[in-house]
């Protein structure tokens, strides 16, 4: 993958995971109300919920810097091909445990596994799981 297309790619990635991120910290209502789960008001559920969002944020913001800055690409790569690939396989174990989600759900899981492939592969052609320097 090409230095344009990956900083693309990081570029996509962080701002989705940034958006997501935000919206599960601070909207968390409204975020799931869209897949069709209700919330209620339990605190301990809502803290278990938000905190997700805030990791989801940070490492978006990692994964944005490396579209910006050259010498965190590698960082941006790994944030995103662990963030997308750990959410994507999760929702595959939900399906073979709990059965299938909503239609938003699994176009959620489409997208992660999809970003996280794509992060993974731009990452072993940069040349940094295998050792290689480029």
């Amino acid at each position: 993958m090409t230095q344009p297309l990956t900083r693309i790619l990081l570029a996509v990635s962080g701002t989705t995971g940034l958006t997501i991120g935000l919206a599960i910290l601070f909207r968390p209502h409204a975020f799931l109300a869209s897949s069709g789960i209700s919330l209620g008001s339990d605190a301990s559920l809502l803290s278990e919920i938000r905190a997700p969002g805030g990791l989801l944020l940070l490492g978006s913001l990692v994964t944005l810097s490396g579209a910006i800055r050259h010498n965190l690409m590698q960082a941006g790569l790994v944030f995103s091909a662990l963030i997308y690939s750990t959410y994507g396989l999760s929702r595959l174990v939900s399906i073979v445990l709990d059965g299938i989600p909503s239609p938003s759900l699994q176009l959620a899981a489409l997208i992660e596994l999809v970003i996280g492939a794509l992060s993974l592969f731009a990452l072993l052609q940069h040349g940094k799981i295998s050792g290689e320097e480029k």
